[in-house]
């Protein structure tokens, strides 16, 4: 692991152990149903809906930058749902392994789900957010793939956790783990499956 890297993850476990110090404060400070319930707060949510990011890679696929070859744009746009989809894949499995319920008025700390109720179910549990993982996951592929853009792409991302929050429906932990479990996804992926195609790699 390169020291950026190690630098980025440095950061992303501190973020994580300081928004679990923050979780109650945040959930009970920060809650924002008129946000929620407004256009732009269903639109930052939507962000995180796979749906979405089907038709966002099918753009990317047929995009304008007609100096990438046809197969790249292809393996671009197969990028962009991919890391969406394994972000979403990632995050319903952790949330049947850490059984950490949603935050609940009324409710000090964290409650977990007892194996021996709803195993494989993943209602009502929170940890890590679904539609932050996804969202984050698919930006930072677009980060990836269109650097001059990343810090739109990762405002976004952000919005779209943000919108979680306001709506009451996760902890700041919930989000903020999502975040970089997101930006592993879409690192690892890039990493297995390079977007300008194989590295050729030299004769013996």
């Amino acid at each position: 692991m390169n020291k950026e890297k190690l630098l980025v993850a440095a950061g992303f476990a501190i973020a994580i152990a300081g928004a679990h110090l923050l979780d109650g404060w945040v959930f009970e400070h920060l809650q924002l149903p008129r946000l929620a319930e407004s256009d732009l707060g269903r639109m930052l949510r939507v962000l995180g809906f796979l749906p979405l990011w089907i038709i966002v890679a099918a753009a990317v696929a047929l995009g304008a930058e007609r100096s990438i070859p046809a197969k790249l744009r292809r393996r671009r746009g197969w990028l962009v749902v991919g890391s969406a989809a394994l972000g979403g894949i990632v995050a319903e499995g952790l949330k049947i392994l850490l059984r950490r319920e949603r935050p609940a008025a009324g409710v000090d700390g964290y409650r977990f789900r007892p194996w021996s109720e709803e195993t494989f179910a993943t209602a009502g549990l929170g940890l890590p957010s679904s539609h932050a993982l996804v969202a984050f996951a698919a930006f930072a592929m677009l980060g990836i793939l269109y650097p001059p853009a990343r810090p739109l792409w990762w405002a976004l991302a952000a919005g779209c956790a943000f919108s979680r929050l306001a709506a009451g429906a996760h902890f700041l932990s919930d989000v903020v783990a999502a975040a970089a479990i997101g930006y592993a996804v879409a690192v690892l992926l890039a990493r297995a499956w390079p977007p300008d195609g194989p590295v050729a790699r030299p004769a013996d």
